[in-house]
């Protein structure tokens, strides 16, 4: 028998609307390096912001695919600045380490929706 397809977080609105949603949420996170959101869009960001912060380790200087991979990154994210902060600043700490560059603190409900909170910061 095949396996039954999983449904992936779904956070209202087109699949575009969510990519986007996600794309601010990464650069907004590198940015700040540490934002406050609930906890089901932070558990969403954080695969996605740890693909990125690998892809920027592995476009090093000597990397004959750097521009490609820089490239990728600036696709997902839109914002130049964003691409160069991460590539520069953000990928050289981690490169002793293997994943696990984020971390997500739980902070308890909101006070307007009792929606749970969550706090996501680079380690």
């Amino acid at each position: 028998m095949p396996a039954t397809p999983r449904r992936a977080r779904n956070f209202g609105g087109s699949s575009q609307h969510q990519k986007l949603m996600m794309a601010n949420l990464a650069a907004s996170l590198i940015a700040a390096e540490g934002i406050t959101t609930t906890e089901a869009k932070a558990k969403a960001l954080r695969p996605i912001a740890e693909k990125l912060i690998t892809k920027a380790k592995k476009a090093t200087a000597e990397d004959p695919l750097r521009i490609h991979r820089i490239r990728q990154i600036q696709g997902y994210l839109g914002d130049r600045e964003m691409t160069a902060k991460l590539v520069d600043e953000v990928a050289p700490r981690y490169t002793e380490r293997n994943g696990g560059y984020l971390r997500i603190l739980k902070l308890g409900p909101r006070q307007g929706d009792k929606a749970q909170m969550a706090r996501i910061e680079l380690v």
